[in-house]
C-alpha cells in the first residue's frame, strides 16, 4: 500500500492500518526523508472532510508527537492527547467520535519512557509529594497502574507506564460502550497498546 494516504481513501482493515504505522516508525528509525503532502490543494481537500486511518490516545509530552514518530501527514491520524494518556470522559468520547463518525479501524493507546505524569503519580503513591486541583484528578486516574506495577519497584515509572497502557487497552476492549465494543466484535475495529522508547525512537506494539 502506498505510504501516502489520500484524502478520499479506500476502506482499509485494522491490520493494514497498523502496518502503516509500523512502516512509518521504521522509516523514522532509519532517518528516511519523508515529505507528506501539505500543499494548498491538499489542505483544501482536507477542509471538505477528514478520513484518518487511526485514532491515537497518547501522552501530551512534547517529546512524543505521533505524527512525527510514524511519519504521517495532515488528516491521517485522529489524535487525543493528555497527561499520562488517561482514559478520561473527554478522551473516551473523542475515541467514540473517531470510530462512529469517521470510521477509523484502529485505536492505539501509547505510553512512553520517563513519563512525567506517571512519575508524579509514583511520588504520590510513595507519599513523597502531594498535588492539588485538577493535577490531583489526573494523578488519581494513574494510581491504579502505579499500584499494579508495585510502588516500590526500582524502575517503577516505566513499569507503571506499561501497566497504564495495558489497563486502558483492557478498558477499551472489555468495558467501553457498545459504540466501541460492537465494531471490535465484528472485526472492523482493533485496539492495541504501544510504548515509545525515547532514546531509540522505537515504538513497541504490545500485542
Amino acid at each position: 500500500m502506498n505510504q501516502q494516504m489520500t484524502t478520499a481513501r479506500d476502506p482499509i482493515t485494522p491490520e493494514e492500518a497498523l502496518e502503516l504505522l509500523k512502516e512509518g516508525n521504521r522509516r523514522f528509525l532509519d532517518d528516511a526523508p519523508y515529505n507528506p503532502p501539505m500543499d494548498r490543494l491538499h489542505r483544501l481537500h482536507l477542509a471538505a472532510a477528514q478520513q484518518p486511518f487511526a485514532a491515537y490516545l497518547s501522552c501530551s509530552d512534547s517529546r512524543v508527537p505521533p505524527e512525527l514518530l510514524f511519519e504521517r501527514g495532515l488528516g491521517e491520524l485522529f489524535i487525543v492527547r493528555n497527561a499520562g494518556n488517561t482514559l478520561c470522559a473527554t478522551a473516551l468520547g473523542s475515541l467514540e467520535f473517531a470510530v462512529t463518525q469517521l470510521q477509523v479501524p484502529l485505536i492505539v493507546v501509547m505510553g512512553h519512557e520517563a513519563c512525567g505524569a506517571i512519575r508524579a503519580a509514583v511520588s504520590v503513591a510513595r507519599g513523597q509529594a502531594a498535588y492539588t486541583g485538577n493535577v490531583s484528578k489526573v494523578l488519581q486516574s494513574l494510581l491504579p497502574a502505579v499500584l499494579e506495577a508495585d510502588p516500590w519497584a526500582e524502575d517503577l515509572c516505566n513499569a507503571a507506564a506499561l501497566c497504564n497502557v495495558r489497563k486502558v487497552v483492557r478498558e477499551l476492549r472489555e468495558e467501553a460502550s457498545p459504540a466501541l465494543l460492537e465494531p471490535q466484535t465484528a472485526g472492523s475495529l482493533l485496539v492495541v497498546g504501544a510504548y515509545y522508547h525515547l532514546d531509540s525512537g522505537r515504538v513497541e506494539f504490545l500485542d
